[in-house]
């Protein structure tokens, strides 16, 4: 059996390798916008486009603020405020504390608002913050320019939160985290948490 020379492989998996390479297309053409509706919380808009093949699609999506979602630690466990009631699933969820980003400031300048607003405590009760991510991450990029920021917020232990604004509270385990994601059914939560569980590694 004749086998091929070291040069002619060479060549071949050059070959293959440029054509793995990603080729350079210019974005869709935006022809006409037909809708546009403006509410405080959404921008809902309808464009015909104009694909790299030519072909005119119809295509709906939305602009929204960028979001904002804080894994709260206190005493090594991680804190929830009370399930809230989200339409879109029509029941009560478990979430971590979370929010928009508001107009001309930064996802981190946001993160201290939105502790106090769910879990009732002041700035000056927050030891440390630390980004999980530093790009944001798109939430749905076929559909929204939204993006997804998260960080971890450490609480002195010293700290007061009230009881009554403590959903519940898992601890910093590999158990606990276990435990937690049988429960959180928030994809932006799970994937925050678990990007964070990498990070961290929990060697205890």
């Amino acid at each position: 059996m004749q086998y091929p020379s070291v040069t002619s492989v060479k060549k071949e998996a050059d070959v293959l390798l440029s054509n793995m390479k990603p080729t350079q297309k210019s974005n869709w053409k935006t022809l006409d916008r037909f809708v546009e509706i403006n509410s405080q919380w959404v921008k809902l808009i309808g464009e015909h486009l104009e694909t790299t093949e030519g072909q005119t699609v119809e295509y709906w999506r939305v602009e929204r603020a960028d979001s904002v979602v804080v894994l709260t630690i206190q005493a090594d466990k991680l804190l929830f405020p009370p399930p809230m009631y989200r339409p879109g699933v029509a029941a009560a969820t478990l979430d971590f504390p979370g929010g928009r980003v508001p107009e001309a400031t930064t996802a981190a300048a946001a993160v201290s608002g939105i502790i106090k607003k769910e879990l009732g405590v002041t700035e000056s009760a927050i030891a440390r913050i630390e980004p999980i991510n530093t790009t944001g991450w798109a939430i749905n990029s076929s559909f929204s320019n939204q993006k997804l920021y998260g960080f971890v917020a450490e609480l002195h232990p010293t700290a007061t939160v009230n009881p009554e604004l403590i959903g519940a509270a898992y601890p910093v385990t590999r158990d606990g985290i276990r435990d937690l994601l049988k429960k959180l059914t928030c994809l932006q939560c799970r994937a925050l948490l678990l990007e964070w569980q990498n990070q961290v590694d929990f060697r205890f």
